[in-house]
C-alpha cells in the first residue's frame, strides 16, 4: 500500500507551465465612461451623480476596462432594458447572458494557454473553473469541456462566488492536485463577465457607483503540473507553498449576493485598513519556512482591489515603489477583473522579464509572492519561485 501511495505522488513542486488571457472586444475608456454610462442607462438628468462617478473614475487610476455590456453602443441594455434600471427585476436576463459569455471567454484564454503549452489537449487531467459571474448546473466547467474538446474523463472542480482572492485560490488547489497525482496536468480557468452586477445609477444608492467603475470582463487560464518534461514543457514559476488567513469580524466588508435586481456588491470603506493591518502577519507566516525576511528581495503579484489598498499594503510592508508596478499596470489597462486579475499580472510580469532580458521570469528575482484579497475578509498567499529564462 505504501509503495502504491508513493507512486501516486509527484517528485517535485507544482509549476506553472503556460498562461493565457482573453478580453472581450468592447472597450470602455474611463475618460468617457460616465457620459456613456448615464446615457445608455437613460439617467443623464442625474448630473450630480455623474459628476461623482467622474471623480471616482479618476481616483481609481483605471484608464479603461473591457465590458461586453457596454459594447455595440449598449446593445445588451437595449435588448434587456431592465438591466439598465437600478431596481428592476433582471436576474434571469443577466444569468442568461453570463451562461453563454463566461464559458465562451474562458475558451479563448484556455486555447491560448494550451497552444503555449504545446501538448495534446488529451493530456489535461484536471480542470478548475472559477467565476463570480452567475451560477448554474451543469456548470461553466461542463460547457468548457464541450467547447474545448477536453477528455470526458477530466476531473473537474467548479468554483462559484469565491470573490477577488480566488485567482490565488485556484493556484493553491492546482498545486495540491499536481503534487498528489503524478503526471497530472491541471487546467485553471477563471472567467468574469460583469453584466451580473451592472446596474444603472440611483440617487438612493450613490455608493454603488464604486463597484460600477472598478470591475471589468476578462478571462485567464493557467496550466499547472509537477515534474515537467523539459524536452517539451517550459516551466515559468514553481508554486512553493500556500497560506490563507481570514480577518475575523469583517464578513460584511465585502459581499456579493444575487438578488432579483442582479448581484448586489458591497465594498466597505474599511477594507484597505483591515487588509493593511493583517497583511504583514500573513506574509511573514508564508515566508517563515523559507527563512526570508527581506521583503524587498521578492517580486510581487498582488490583486489590485484599488489604489488605496495597494498604497496601504505597500507602506505596511515597507516596500520599494516599483514592487507593485505590474499590479498597477494591469489595474490601469483593464481594471479589477476579480479572480483572473492576479493571473493577468503573472502573465505581464513574465512578458516584461523576457522583454527586458531579465535572468528569471520573476523580474530577475528568485522568490515572489502572489497575494489575493477577497470576501471573508480573506488574504490568500502563494509563494512563487521564478524559473531562469
Amino acid at each position: 500500500m505504501e509503495q502504491y501511495l508513493e507512486s501516486q505522488r509527484s517528485k517535485g513542486l507544482a509549476t506553472v507551465l503556460a498562461i493565457g488571457t482573453a478580453l472581450p472586444d468592447a472597450i470602455a475608456p474611463h475618460d468617457t465612461y460616465p457620459d456613456n454610462y448615464f446615457r445608455l442607462t437613460n439617467r443623464e438628468h442625474l448630473t450630480e451623480l455623474k459628476d461623482k462617478m467622474s471623480r471616482i473614475c479618476k481616483s481609481t487610476t483605471i484608464e479603461q476596462r473591457y465590458m461586453g455590456v457596454m459594447g455595440n453602443d449598449g446593445e445588451i441594455l437595449k435588448k434587456y432594458p431592465n438591466i439598465a434600471d437600478h431596481d428592476a427585476p433582471s436576474l434571469d436576463a443577466r444569468w442568461e447572458i453570463v451562461s453563454e459569455e463566461v464559458p465562451k471567454l474562458a475558451k479563448e484564454s484556455a486555447t491560448v494557454a494550451i497552444q503555449e503549452w504545446g501538448q495534446p489537449i488529451s493530456k489535461i487531467t484536471h480542470l478548475i473553473f472559477c467565476t463570480n459571474s452567475g451560477a448554474e448546473c451543469p456548470g461553466a466547467d461542463v460547457k468548457l469541456v464541450h467547447l474545448l474538446g477536453l477528455p470526458t474523463t477530466v476531473r473537474r472542480i467548479m468554483l462559484y462566488y469565491q470573490g477577488c482572492h480566488a485567482g490565488a485560490t485556484t493556484l493553491r488547489l492546482a498545486k495540491d492536485l499536481a503534487e498528489n497525482n503524478r503526471g497530472a496536468r491541471v487546467l485553471i480557468v477563471t472567467s468574469e463577465y460583469v453584466v451580473h452586477g451592472f446596474r444603472g445609477p440611483s440617487e438612493s444608492d450613490p455608493d454603488d457607483l464604486v463597484s460600477q467603475v472598478l470591475f471589468g470582463d476578462g478571462s485567464a487560464a493557467v496550466i499547472v503540473g509537477a515534474d515537467p518534461d523539459l524536452e517539451v514543457e517550459r516551466p515559468l514559476f514553481e508554486l512553493v507553498l500556500t497560506r490563507e488567513a481570514m480577518v475575523l469580524n469583517t464578513m460584511e466588508c465585502i459581499a456579493m449576493v444575487p438578488r432579483e435586481v442582479g448581484n448586489i456588491v458591497t465594498l466597505a470603506p474599511s477594507i484597505p485598513k483591515h487588509i493593511s493591518e493583517n497583511i504583514k502577519g500573513c506574509v511573514e507566516d508564508a515566508l517563515k519556512p523559507l527563512g526570508i525576511t527581506d521583503l524587498n528581495s521578492l517580486f510581487y503579484i498582488v490583486h489590485p482591489g484599488g489604489p488605496k489598498i495597494l498604497k496601504m499594503v505597500e507602506e505596511k510592508l515597507e516596500l520599494e515603489k516599483e514592487k507593485f508596478a505590474m499590479t498597477r499596470k494591469v489595474l490601469k489597462d483593464v481594471g479589477n477583473l476579480s479572480a483572473p486579475t492576479v493571473l493577468f499580472i503573472m502573465n505581464e510580469m513574465r512578458k516584461k522579464s523576457i522583454q527586458e532580458g531579465k535572468t528569471t521570469t520573476g523580474d530577475g528575482l528568485e522568490f515572489g509572492l502572489c497575494l489575493g484579497f477577497g470576501p471573508g475578509l480573506s488574504i490568500e498567499a502563494v509563494v512563487l519561485r521564478s524559473i531562469p529564462i
